[in-house]
Formats: C-alpha cells, sequence, structure tokens
C-alpha cells in the first residue's frame, strides 16, 4: 500500500546528478557535562505551544508561622499546613514543573539539611523586567550541617524544570556560603510522552504527539527511582556507525511559471536491509510492500526561509540507483511532472557520529541566522555538545534506532529531531562540589527566576489569570531533612485563591514549617493589580 507523509512545508527534484566521493569522517561521543518531518499527516494538523527571603536562625532553627486557624486560600477540606485534606491543587493548561530539593551525587554522607524556599511576588522580579507582576522569583536555601568528626565532600545537585530554549532565563544562580559557586549543567533527556493525534481510539497512531508532564505526580513517576538522573550523568550515545550521505543542492526550477516548484528523489529499498534519515525535506510517500520510497523538497527561492541543507542518510545498504523528477507543486501528482527542474548530488561515505556532528552545527547557525539581534539566542546557553547529544539521545530512544520508535519520530525525518531537541520538556541538574567541615555547616543558595503554570486566556478557563506554584519536599533527594520553611515576600500586591501552606496574608502568617510527611505543596494566586 503507498503511503504519504507532508511535513512542515509540502515536498519537491531533477536529472543532472553529480556523485563525488568525499572523505570518511568521524566525530567523538559527546558527554553531557558544560563544565564551565514535525510529521504531518494529511488532515491532522499539531500546534506546538513553545511550554517556584529565607532565612535560619544561627543555631539552625527553622522559622514559621501560627499553623492553627484558616489560611488565605484555604478550601473548604484543605489542610492549611497541608497534613492531609485536599492536596490537588489545580490541574493547569501549562504546567511549569515544582521546585526540586537539592540532592546529592553520594548516599549515606551523614549530612543533614535544612531548607527554606521562599517566592518573592515583587512586581517586575520575572525574566523579562516588565513592571507586572508575573512569575516569582525563587530562593531556596540548605544549609547543610556534619555532625561527625571528619570534613566530607559530596557533590551537590540541584535539579529544575525546562528545556534548552528557557534555559537562559530559568537556570538558578548558586552560591556557597555567600560566594558565588560555578555549577556544572547536565540534562535529562526528553521527559515527557507520546499520544495519539487521531484519539484514544485509533490505537495504530498512538504515539504521533507528543504528551508533556501535567502534574507534579508525572515528575514522580519520572524520578523516584533514579533511572532519570543516572541517564542524565550517563554520557551520550556514540553512534560511530557507517552512513552513506546524499548530498542535494544546486537547485534550478522555472519560478516564475512555477512558484511552489518541487524537486522528488525515488528510489527503492529492502526495508530490512537499509533504514532512511532525511534532513530538509518536505514530504515523503512510499509503497510498503514494493520498498518503493521517494523524497521531495520545494526547490530553494530565495525567499522562504528554510535551511540549505538537504540530504538523505542511508544507514545499512546503499539505495543503487535514484530517479530524480521535477513536479509542479508538492504533491507530486501523476500528471504533474515538469521540466527545468535540476539539481546536483554528491555521495558521501561517512559515519552517522559526523553527519548528525555536520547537520546540529549546520542547525545551529540557521537557527541563529534567523534572531534579530536583540533577540534571545538559546545556543548562547546551551553547550553545542549537550544539544548535539541530546539529538543523538533523541534519535536512538525513541527515533528509528530505537527498539520501538515512537510515530512522530518513525519516518527518520531529522528536521523534526534537531528543532525539537530544543523545546522538549526535560529536567536539567547543576552539580558543584561542596565541602562541609567537620562539626561545621555550609549554606547553600540556588535563586532562579519561576513561571507559573497557568491556563490560557483565550480558553475561557475560570482560572484563566491564575498563578500556580508548587514544589517537592524530598523527590530524589539523598538529603536527610530536619526541617523545611516555605516562605513569602512582597505578597502585598496578591491574594491567595488555593494552597496547603498554611500562609494566612490577612494575620501576617508569610512563613510556615512543612509537615515532614508531606511530599507535596502548592500555592495558586492572582494579582490584585
Amino acid at each position: 500500500m503507498r503511503s504519504e507523509r507532508l511535513f512542515r512545508i509540502l515536498g519537491l527534484v531533477d536529472d543532472d546528478l553529480i556523485e563525488e566521493a568525499e572523505p570518511a569522517s568521524s566525530a567523538a561521543a559527546f558527554k553531557r557535562r558544560d563544565a564551565s518531518w514535525r510529521i504531518l499527516g494529511l488532515a491532522a494538523c499539531l500546534v506546538l505551544i513553545c511550554g517556584l527571603g529565607i532565612w535560619f536562625r544561627a543555631g539552625g532553627d527553622c522559622l514559621y508561622g501560627n499553623l492553627s486557624g484558616a489560611a488565605d486560600g484555604a478550601v473548604p477540606g484543605d489542610s492549611a499546613a497541608g497534613g492531609g485534606g485536599h492536596n490537588a491543587g489545580t490541574v493547569f493548561m501549562s504546567y511549569a514543573g515544582p521546585v526540586f530539593p537539592l540532592s546529592t551525587a553520594e548516599n549515606g554522607t551523614g549530612l543533614t539539611a535544612e531548607r527554606t524556599l521562599t517566592w518573592d511576588f515583587a512586581p517586575g522580579a520575572y525574566a523579562d523586567g516588565d513592571p507586572r507582576q508575573w512569575g516569582a522569583e525563587v530562593t531556596d536555601r540548605y544549609v547543610l550541617s556534619n555532625p561527625g568528626p571528619e570534613d566530607v565532600t559530596v557533590t551537590a545537585l540541584y535539579p529544575f524544570a525546562g528545556n534548552f530554549d528557557s534555559l537562559a532565563r530559568v537556570r538558578p544562580a548558586v552560591s556557597v556560603d555567600g560566594a558565588a559557586a560555578e555549577a556544572a549543567l547536565y540534562a535529562g533527556p526528553y521527559a515527557g510522552g507520546f499520544s495519539s493525534a487521531y484519539g484514544e481510539e485509533d490505537p495504530d497512531h498512538d504515539t504521533l504527539n507528543l504528551a508533556g508532564l501535567n502534574s507534579w505526580e508525572d515528575y514522580q513517576t519520572l524520578l523516584e527511582d533514579g533511572a532519570y538522573l543516572s541517564q542524565a550523568l550517563a554520557e551520550y550515545p556514540a553512534l560511530d556507525i557507517p552512513a552513506t550521505v546524499y548530498h542535494f543542492s544546486n537547485f534550478t526550477a522555472p519560478h516564475e511559471q512555477y512558484p511552489a516548484a518541487t524537486q522528488a528523489v525515488s528510489f527503492t529499498i529492502d526495508r530490512n536491509q537499509t533504514q532512511i534519515l532525511c534532513c530538509g525535506f518536505n514530504g515523503q510517500s512510499w509503497d510498503e510492500e514494493t520498498g518503493w520510497r521517494q523524497y521531495s523538497c520545494f526547490v530553494p527561492d530565495g525567499v522562504q526561509r528554510e535551511s540549505a541543507t538537504k540530504v538523505l542518510v542511508v544507514l545499512g545498504e546503499d539505495i543503487g540507483d535514484y530517479t530524480l523528477q521535477g513536479y509542479k507543486d508538492g504533491g507530486c501528482d501523476l500528471g504533474d511532472e515538469i521540466t527545468g527542474v535540476s539539481c546536483a548530488v554528491t555521495r558521501e561515505e561517512t559515519t552517522l557520529d559526523a553527519v548528525l556532528d555536520r547537520l546540529c552545527r549546520e542547525y545551529r547557525t540557521f537557527y541563529t541566522q534567523g534572531r534579530a539581534l536583540d533577540q534571545e539566542n538559546t545556543f548562547d546557553s546551551v553547550p553545542f555538545s549537550m544539544y548535539r547529544g541530546a539529538v543523538a539521545e533523541l534519535l536512538t530512544q525513541y527515533g528509528i534506532l530505537s527498539d520501538q520508535p515512537m510515530d512522530r519520530y518513525a519516518d527518520g525525518r531529522l528536521d523534526d529531531i534537531l528543532s525539537e531537541a530544543l523545546f522538549h520538556q526535560r529536567v536539567l541538574y547543576l552539580a558543584l562540589p561542596v565541602t562541609v567541615p567537620a562539626g561545621g555547616s555550609v549554606t547553600v543558595n540556588c535563586t532562579f527566576w519561576k513561571e507559573p503554570s497557568y491556563d490560557f486566556y483565550c480558553s475561557g478557563s475560570e482560572n484563566a489569570g491564575l498563578q500556580g506554584y508548587d514544589l517537592v519536599t524530598q523527590l530524589g533527594s539523598t538529603l536527610e531533612f530536619t526541617c523545611q520553611t516555605a516562605a513569602l515576600e512582597n505578597a502585598e500586591g496578591i491574594e491567595i485563591v488555593r494552597q496547603n501552606l498554611g500562609f494566612d496574608l490577612k494575620s501576617g502568617i508569610t512563613a510556615v514549617e512543612l509537615a515532614p510527611e508531606q511530599k507535596y505543596y502548592y500555592l495558586e494566586i492572582r494579582t490584585t493589580e
């Protein structure tokens, strides 16, 4: 049966071929550490919406407010202190993820910890500096104490929810005893899952859409067994796999007569012997029974903003003979063939590692060229080796190199992997060595801007305008906490709508002790402006 897929744009090819052998190259595996197509079905459309003053007594005692009585925003059945009762909070359309606790790479360190987390709601305390209040400045402070007779050195790990695109805005600043500390950055893999673009009633196409993490329980499932952290700290996959690459360039077409002139290349493969990855093509057709494949792309016209890179990557047996044909448009229908469409084709034998390295660099250049001078550039914050490693990871975990590839990436369209790796939800980690002297303590501060969870204004939700913040007390942490406190600063411009913390703004209770057995706390506020 013949099938078709149109990618982000529709698809196009001719008969002037030049095949040249180029020297093979390779690329080393990348580590995670920073030391200092989207496939669309013809009837399916996917919209990507590319999206928490703290102090201690000198003796280490936690400060907290009176936990008795009703707190601001308490819901009937709520426990103001968070110890039982209603604990669900609002399920927001856009979930920003909780604030996680500090941890260490080592177990059984003998250290104890006191934590105070403060949300600062001062207007303008968020990333873009606008005078309105949206988001909060978070300070997550830890006093690590060492009751033992010898100094203890650990690798402190501070996890935070985010993605590469938002890294510059959400990456915490870390200090140790008041001095700024350099922390290495690690990134976990894509943290979400996949769902059907056709509805749950179609189990044969149940992994075409991304399915994000929508609750703290999703993060609990992700992190509680430690496997996600282990993958975040491990090396990225090495893909020293032989690959044959066909490069398409020097396109010509009669654009005056056919503005959507398309170039297509077709060939037949044995699916048991050959796998195809593509980059820069806009459409694909195939026949499952015969192994016939066709890849098409619009002929570049200097107007549409697309990368000039157009390659087919062959893994396994080479494709052999192929045919180039031009078409009036991306439909590539019989009867719409045209002449005057041509391109040059070069053939290269190399490795998949080398191909990915080159394509990632070219995508970085393409992405950067599309930024205005005053626009944030993701690649200024994300180390190239980390981005390139995440691409390889996505290809092996969910792409055609996986034992069970997801529908979203099963067609081998690298464009989707290259772009979506920047926006995938993930948990990132800051790692730094901390030495706690015998019988002494060290204070570690993690400060960052936290976007709230929210509902979209256009949705008609009664929770539009509500800002949600939450935290988890123990999830993934190796530390022995003796006390945890949550606090508010600059809360004059907000009202608490729902919570399970115990704040009471009217009574001046802006610091509360957290119950040791409570895993999760939430706070939902509106501005009073």
